[in-house]
């Protein structure tokens, strides 16, 4: 069947191809009028093409605009001024005829491919078909595109199979808002987007489908942020039977790499990853995210320290991390790294001090510093001349966390981190529970996730000290997977719910179909769901996940493009039998 529009895409024309007559179609990326020739810039989603118009007086060339889209025919010429930094850059097309297809308005809201232009977020989103254009934004979409391919290929290879679960569920504390979706047939009851479909894959399991995946959308109502896409978001769901939580890590272990590999010119961890129980990467990294590109660690020098003086020390937890070469840097660097933990972590402060040829400590608090207390430091820390020292001195949480953006600082700011690598790691051992901002103890992961000791570790330890089988993955500082080892067991998920506050009718309630079917023979198993926005954020090597998905919502949460959320007609909300209160 002959095209009528295009006989050839925008890079595909070569040398070979003088003399031919073609047809090509695309966008009006550049137009330039010299009088008695006009040059456009032919673009479609394969590239660009130079087309020629030397004859205005047949084809009249006003209604010809930027981002206009057009078809023309005419023949293939080799180009006298070629351009090598296109693969159509040796030929041109000279027209015998131009048709528009789509009129563009001749003022456009912002220009398309223009590199480096600081365009507001909000104005691109707003106009995000156009800001789709962009030929970096067009690309991240087709890379995600072949990841999501690449997942579906491993996953089949591995023998698990796609499965779809429902999108109208019900309401389930998994850790975040639900959204909920009011009933008309069923007044006063509503459904919920799921958070995760963490009760159907588990009944999956009980249904006899041993190895489950899907790439499934996810909905919470959480806050946005640079790497979180606020409202919904995809991720490679997949559980397996009579698996252990080696088990889920061999599978992961294959997964990642391989897609990584099939993405990415950069060095790619290959498995088995790291594995960091969570308290470590907290006392080392102050994170249960850590990037490992990132060599410096964080030393706890709290009992060093214990019985001082010095006020700003004085009964608190001190963290310390040193680095080295620093004997060049400016009273600057530091001050810089002071204001930047006052101001922007809500730090106290960030004490400090260099290390000399000789090893005497200079600068900052070295005066407060006596000498048995050097000596423990340096052995501790293994301080060498050249080093500096950074303390974070607080509240013990508030300790961590300081320290842990602080050495992710640092090693931005001295240019640490290895280049041009993926390095993977598994966080491990998760507390099961934790204390709420009320004082009340929580889930701190998954609720649906297997106590370490069973059912006796719930009975007779605190619940503060029990482990779960949760595991993350994370690669260059951020969570990309989280799984579990789940609970399949009816007494102990009664027992698990009950330390939270969760009655057995509150269990029954809100799980019934788990709690029922693990009655009937559920066979042990486990799984994970690495994050698939974060994935391609990754590997597009981008900071803003908003840059990797089609139609984004922005900042406060909202889709400037189809004007959501929004006000609806009183009609529709006495059909699902809703009045709003708006004076609270």
């Amino acid at each position: 069947m002959v095209n009528q529009y295009r006989t050839h895409n925008c890079n595909e024309l070569r040398i070979s191809d003088v003399n031919k007559e073609v047809r090509l179609a695309g966008f009006v990326q550049t137009i330039r009028n010299l009088g008695k020739m006009v040059f456009i810039d032919l673009r479609d989603e394969n590239g660009i093409t130079q087309i020629v118009i030397t004859d205005q007086e047949k084809i009249d060339v006003k209604n010809i605009t930027k981002e206009c889209t057009i078809t023309v025919t005419g023949k293939v010429v080799e180009r006298s001024n070629k351009n090598n930094s296109i693969p159509t850059g040796d030929i041109e097309v000279v027209v015998n005829s131009v048709t528009v297809l789509g009129k563009c308005r001749n003022s456009l809201p912002f220009e398309i491919n223009i590199e480096g232009q600081n365009v507001r977020e909000d104005l691109r989103l707003e106009y995000r078909f156009l800001d789709l254009r962009n030929e970096k934004i067009h690309k991240n979409i087709h890379l995600r595109s072949k990841i999501l391919k690449d997942f579906r290929n491993v996953m089949d290879e591995l023998g698990f199979i796609e499965i779809q679960t429902p999108i109208l569920a019900n309401s389930s504390p998994e850790g975040a808002r639900d959204f909920l979706v009011p009933s008309r047939l069923h007044p006063g009851e509503f459904y919920a987007l799921p958070q995760a479909p963490q009760q159907f894959k588990q009944l999956l399991m009980v249904s006899g489908f041993e190895k489950y995946y899907q790439i499934a959308p996810c909905f919470r109502d959480e806050d946005p942020r640079a790497d979180r896409s606020p409202g919904e978001f995809y991720q490679l769901d997949f559980e397996m039977s009579f698996a252990t939580q080696e088990d889920v890590f061999d599978v992961i272990e294959t997964i990642l790499p391989k897609v990584f590999k099939e993405n990415t010119d950069w060095k790619v961890d290959e498995g088995p990853f790291i594995k960091i129980p969570f308290r470590e990467a907290m006392e080392k990294y102050g994170t249960d995210k850590p990037d490992l590109r990132n060599p410096l660690v964080i030393c706890d020098l709290t009992d060093i320290f214990e019985g001082t003086e010095f006020n700003a020390f004085k009964n608190k937890t001190v963290k310390a991390i040193t680095t080295e070469n620093m004997e060049e840097k400016p009273r600057k660097f530091f001050d810089n790294m002071s204001k930047y933990a006052i101001e922007e972590l809500e730090a106290k402060g960030l004490a400090w001090v260099k290390v000399d040829e000789n090893s005497n400590l200079t600068g900052g608090i070295s005066k407060f510093i006596d000498d048995e207390r050097k000596e423990k430091i340096f052995e501790k820390m293994n301080i060498k001349p050249g080093n500096a020292i950074f303390f974070i001195a607080d509240e013990c949480d508030k300790a961590v966390k300081i320290a842990g953006d602080i050495r992710i600082k640092l090693g931005v700011e001295l240019d640490l981190l290895e280049k041009d690598c993926y390095k993977f790691c598994f966080i491990v051992d998760f507390p099961m529970y934790e204390l709420s901002d009320e004082g009340k103890i929580d889930f701190s992961h998954n609720p649906f996730s297997m106590p370490q000791g069973g059912l006796e570790a719930l009975e007779t330890k605190d619940p503060l000290e029990i482990c779960a089988y949760q595991y993350d993955a994370v690669c260059n500082g951020y969570e990309i997977l989280s799984g579990a080892v789940r609970n399949h067991d009816q007494e102990i998920m009664i027992k698990a719910f009950e330390i939270a506050g969760y009655s057995v009718d509150d269990v029954k309630g809100k799980f019934g179909a788990l709690y029922n079917a693990f009655s009937y023979g559920t066979p042990p198993h486990a799984g994970a769901a690495p994050g698939i926005d974060r994935i391609v954020m990754l590997l597009a090597k981008e900071d803003n996940i908003r840059e990797v998905i089609a139609f984004p919502k922005n900042k406060k949460a909202r889709d400037l493009l189809m004007k959501a959320p929004s006000k609806v007609f009183d009609k529709q909300l006495e059909e699902v039998h809703i009045k709003l209160n708006l004076d609270n």
